[in-house]
């Protein structure tokens, strides 16, 4: 989470919300790393997740991260979640929950639909204080 947490201030810098993640393979090795790039990019799909998951995918050569974990400062919202459960990601670790648009367990619960053919395990709250600190030092800056 510390690595994620670094991405999510490196965001900071193009304006854009402080968001990180990464992508740990079984062995513990960081195999994708990303922030939130909407801004940066001007893409709205641009979520600290979706680069790191597409990161990982690119060093490893394919698209399924089985045996990997997607680690993000903020429960993902549809897209992310979707995103995680498509990667066939072992499962998803997050630090702050997300009221709003969490869909991990907080608004929705897409993971753990037992509708789909993967649902990754959830491991919730991990550095919460921290990367919910950073959001709220971002939006108190920007209104």
């Amino acid at each position: 989470m510390r690595a994620a947490l670094a991405e999510a201030e490196a965001a900071i810098a193009s304006g854009d919300v402080p968001i990180g993640a990464v992508v740990v393979d079984a062995t513990g090795a960081v195999v994708g790393a990303g922030r939130n790039v909407r801004e940066q990019d001007a893409d709205p799909t641009g979520h600290a997740e979706v680069v790191a998951l597409r990161e990982a995918a690119k060093a490893r050569g394919e698209w399924r991260l089985d045996g990997c974990t997607l680690v993000v400062t903020l429960e993902p919202c549809t897209m992310c979640a979707g995103a995680a459960v498509l990667s066939r990601v072992d499962r998803v670790v997050f630090g702050a929950y997300d009221d709003k648009a969490g869909a991990v367990g907080s608004l929705w619960d897409v993971v753990r639909d037992r509708r789909l053919n993967h649902r990754p395990e959830v491991i919730s709250g991990v550095l919460a204080e921290e990367s919910a600190a950073l959001l709220e030092r971002f939006f108190a800056d920007h209104r």
